[in-house]
């Protein structure tokens, strides 16, 4: 299957948002891009009180940044460019007067953490390990940092950013507060994030605006500290450590 970002009616007030990728939804620039304007549209729409963002498939919820456009990056202005892609994202879900229920039904690595972090409330299934993987290739989760940092705190985040090669269980990233919920199978996390859908639905979507604006105070220097990040990652993709790094896994 194509690459895709789709939005979705679900039932009155819940849109669905779901990006897929073949390649274990990893993140070219296109779809991040999609990503961050449907994740903008759907704000802005009065039907809609409530968002659902997930994947597609039933395995990796998120492999993170897309290899493939990393390798062919050559300059600095395409390397923040391209990271730039997931500021963007973030701040869509921060800015978003929704409220947004994270559905993750496996692995999330990288980027995909900081997908995970930047929804206002995550469910996830047993299978959902997480992995800052950055370090692996010569960079650093410099992007999705502060997400990751304001959901689970500095001390999990250094533990996942520093040990870049090893995946913690969803049961740790419960516990450190990324996950709400971990559930046993996806069928049972689905029950778990349409009941939390309808309970929203059903309460007041002014009061929830104000919650969310609440829940993300202090946050409003993130255009600036995200771009500011990004160009850190557009110039360590350069490097010559990374751009060996990297063609290893261009064969």
């Amino acid at each position: 299957m194509d690459a895709y970002v789709k939005q979705e009616i679900l039932k009155p007030g819940l849109a669905q948002i779901t990006f897929f990728h073949p390649k274990h939804n990893s993140l070219p620039s296109d779809i991040l891009k999609q990503l961050a304007d449907t994740i903008s549209a759907a704000g802005t729409d009065d039907e809609i009180q409530v968002i659902l963002l997930k994947s597609g498939g039933d395995r990796t919820f998120c492999a993170g940044a897309s290899f493939d456009e990393l390798i062919s990056i050559n300059d600095l202005d395409t390397g923040k460019k391209f990271f730039m892609g997931f500021a963007n994202v973030i701040n869509a879900c921060r800015k978003c007067p929704k409220l947004i229920i994270g559905r993750v039904q496996g692995k999330a690595v990288g980027g995909g953490v900081g997908v995970a972090s930047a929804v206002d409330y995550c469910l996830a299934t047993k299978f959902s390990s997480v992995k800052l993987s950055e370090l692996n290739v010569g960079i650093g989760p410099f992007v999705v940092g502060p997400a990751v940092e304001r959901k689970i705190g500095i001390s999990a985040m250094s533990q996942l950013t520093i040990n870049a090669d090893q995946f913690q269980s969803a049961e740790w990233a419960q516990s450190r507060g990324l996950f709400a919920e971990v559930f046993d199978s996806a069928e049972a996390l689905d029950e778990g994030v349409m009941k939390l859908a309808d309970f929203l639905l059903n309460t007041n979507p002014q009061a929830q605006s104000m919650i969310k604006k609440i829940l993300w105070e202090k946050c409003d220097h993130w255009d600036q500290l995200l771009e500011e990040r990004a160009a850190m990652s557009g110039e360590l993709v350069l490097s010559d450590y990374t751009k060996k790094t990297l063609a290893k896994y261009n064969v």
